[in-house]
């Protein structure tokens, strides 16, 4: 009866491990001399701690092939980690992802040359050389991932290299669309990052002539940043709560930053996005103009400024019945329709915010009725007015003009 043992997804036979078993230091050797000799990288002398690992690589490698076809329940945890520190330490060495691949190819055309020579001489099958072949190459790819796996951990924890893959984390997580989980995942493990549920942006801003850039901030551990690039960004894991915003503030005092909402990790591009969009509008005086803005606080305003160019030409259609008056009684119009949005249409509450006599609220109400009409009627358009109206708050006039300035086309008739 034969005796069979399945490797890699093929059933083999048993014997073939003592066939194959003499070939062993010799093939080994063989290996490591056609490495050599096809890859420049690995042509230096293999004297010292270096050339007992490459050995001891291939070693293992082969013996442990062979006996898991004599046995299938030979552990491979042994190899495994050879092959794992064998990877660590071919990065360290300074050679590239490609050589060390190109190496486990190597290895492998070498075995299956040695494999066929064999088998020919012991008159094996064509079923048994197939399934030889495929075992073959599946082990040596096994290896070649396990040793991946090692080289991209000794890169990602090695002196400088840590930042370099936080940061393209961070651009895996904000990119549009984002990347898909399972590689953000793998990417923040092999770097120690904890994926949370929930996550804030912050979008940063230097101040003209801060120079922040020119010394490495003190941040949170788990808090993932990008400070070189155009366009500044942080990512906090959760919500930002007061105490991490002042350690954020303290690690960066010569920039403006912005804070998103918490969100999901899938929904941080838009978050970010939202939270620039504050940073640009402070920067107009749309919303408070200060260092640090807590962007998930303006959301309504931030939604009003999502489209600029409409703002302004809903805004022309909406106030242009006004273009006919002065720009002082323009003025106390824009006022009075705020007053009476605000308070909902209360003559009292409308004197009392405006500073006026009820009597003049109701004066200046009819002028309004004369020239906005059934607009105060109809709530769509009363929905409208509002939007115009939030967007440019009273008394906080725009720094520079921009597509949302409230610019009726008299105005620019005058001016």
């Amino acid at each position: 009866m034969t005796v069979e043992t399945r490797l890699d997804g093929s059933v083999l036979p048993r014997r073939l491990a003592d066939i194959l078993r003499p070939e062993l230091a010799s093939l080994a050797t063989e290996i490591v001399d056609e490495i050599r000799a096809k890859i420049p990288a690995y042509a230096r002398p293999l004297d010292g701690p270096y050339g007992k690992s490459i050995r001891a690589g291939v070693q293992h490698a082969t013996s442990l092939f062979i006996e898991q076809i004599a046995d299938p329940e030979t552990s491979a945890q042994k190899c495994y980690e050879v092959h794992h520190k064998l990877g660590q330490n071919e990065m360290r060495e300074g050679r590239s992802l490609d050589e060390l691949q190109a190496a486990y190819r190597v290895g492998a055309r070498v075995s299956w040359r040695r494999i066929m020579r064999v088998g020919k001489r012991n008159g094996l099958s064509s079923t048994v050389m197939s399934q030889l072949a495929d075992a073959v190459f599946a082990y040596m790819d096994k290896l070649a991932s396990i040793a991946l796996d090692g080289y991209l951990e000794a890169k990602a924890t090695s002196a400088g290299a840590l930042e370099t893959w936080r940061r393209r984390l961070l651009g895996m997580i904000l990119q549009t669309p984002p990347a898909p989980a399972a590689a953000i995942g793998e990417l923040a493990q092999l770097i120690g990052w904890a994926v949370p549920e929930k996550v804030s942006p912050v979008a940063v801003q230097a101040l003209p002539g801060s120079g922040h850039n020119q010394r490495k901030p003190t941040l949170d551990p788990d808090v993932l940043a990008d400070l070189d690039g155009l366009e500044p960004r942080l990512l906090v894991p959760g919500d930002v709560t007061d105490a991490r915003l002042e350690r954020i503030r303290v690690a960066l005092p010569q920039c403006r930053i912005s804070v998103g909402p918490s969100v999901r990790l899938d929904a941080a591009t838009h978050a970010l996005r939202w939270a620039r969009k504050a940073l640009t509008l402070a920067q107009h005086g749309v919303i408070a103009d200060g260092l640090v803005i807590r962007g998930d606080r303006y959301l309504s305003t931030v939604l009003v400024h999502a489209d600029d160019r409409l703002l302004a030409t809903l805004r022309e259609r909406l106030l242009a019945p006004l273009r006919g008056l002065t720009a002082k009684q323009r003025e106390r119009m824009l006022e009075t329709l705020r007053a009476w949005l605000d308070t909902q249409a209360s003559v009292p509450d409308m004197a009392g915010q405006l500073g006026v006599h009820p009597q003049t609220v109701r004066y200046r109400m009819r002028q309004l009725e004369q020239t906005l009409g059934e607009a105060l009627h109809d709530p769509l358009r009363r929905f409208e007015l509002e939007l115009v109206l939030r967007a440019t708050p009273a008394g906080r006039a725009m720094k520079r003009r921009t597509t949302s300035d409230v610019v009726l086309p008299a105005q620019r008739e005058r001016r």
